[in-house]
């Protein structure tokens, strides 16, 4: 493909993503109220965890959990912005294929292969910090409104609570990616085992102050989680890198790698693939051929 029919494909796969997105979204901002087969909706999800909070420490109005609009629309606009991004999470296989759709061809098999398993590790690790950091809010919440002895009512605005929860959703979510990048980095060559044994104090001390920084809120459950949660991923990437180093290590010593001196030449195969025969091909020079053009493509003046 020429670089105009690669802007094209392009322009074409963000499209089809976008709709996508779009789609989710709007059925993200109507599950907001519907209760699907008997599911709880999106907004009971969304306000569960403020409903976690002890009923003698929040506002309530004739015994509901409600949380509290103080500008025009506000309710519409965190019912939209939680839909989308609902949305984007429920569309994410369609609009994320439609990226790899535009990726793969310029990749090798064992590049996609390797794409293919760090995307699934990815979506999943992402998976379970947006859910430890759901499971967390409800805790943070009662600490927060917890001081005060007694004398005060916590009546949070939607719009407050709303970001406070996406914040924490995806600073979790994000965080959880550290440990895989770690073995990647491992996987090339970059981070061995040897390193990353000898700076394990001061990656868990930067956990620590990393988890305390990143949190929106200041109680000390979410960045305690999140710094615990993260000890234990990075564990666990150091020694999928210390058994990926010791195969490395055995399969350099069964090929004799590692008895070869430095100005030794390593025992590849050198010689270079043989060609056809050229006296078997016509010598005469052929015409040119256009390219054919991609079918259904549209054509476009230079403007466009």
């Amino acid at each position: 493909m020429s670089l105009k029919d690669h802007l094209y494909d392009l322009r074409h796969r963000l499209g089809l993503a976008l709709l996508f997105i779009a789609f989710g979204a709007i059925f993200g901002f109507f599950w907001w109220g519907w209760h699907i087969f008997g599911t709880p909706s999106l907004g009971d999800i969304v306000i569960s965890p403020y409903c976690g909070i002890p009923v003698a420490d929040r506002f309530s109005q004739n015994g509901e959990c409600q949380l509290l609009q103080t500008k025009p629309f506000e309710a519409f606009m965190i019912q939209l912005k939680v839909g989308a991004a609902a949305g984007m999470v429920i569309t994410g296989p369609l609009w994320l294929y439609q990226v790899w759709r535009f990726i793969a061809p310029g990749l090798y098999a064992k590049e996609r292969r390797f794409a293919v398993v760090f995307v699934a590790c990815a979506s999943v690790l992402f998976l379970l910090g947006g859910a430890l950091a759901f499971y967390v809010v409800p805790q943070g919440l009662t600490v927060l409104v917890g001081f005060g002895a007694g004398q005060f009512l916590t009546a949070l605005s939607g719009g407050d609570y709303i970001d406070f929860v996406l914040t924490l959703l995806l600073i979790f979510g994000v965080s959880f990616e550290l440990p895989l990048i770690v073995v990647m980095l491992n996987q090339v060559g970059i981070l061995t085992y040897d390193k990353l044994s000898r700076w394990r104090r001061g990656i868990l001390f930067g956990l620590f102050i990393f988890a305390a920084l990143a949190t929106p809120g200041t109680d000390p459950v979410s960045m305690v989680a999140l710094a615990v949660a993260l000890t234990l991923l990075f564990e666990l990437a150091i020694q999928i890198a210390r058994i990926h180093d010791r195969r490395a290590a055995r399969k350099r010593k069964d090929e004799g790698l590692d008895a070869l001196s430095d100005d030794e030449a390593a025992p590849f195969e050198y010689t270079p693939s043989s060609i056809d025969d050229p006296e078997s091909k016509d010598t005469t020079t052929p015409e040119p051929v256009p390219a054919p053009e991609p079918p259904g493509r549209v054509r476009y003046d230079d403007a466009t």
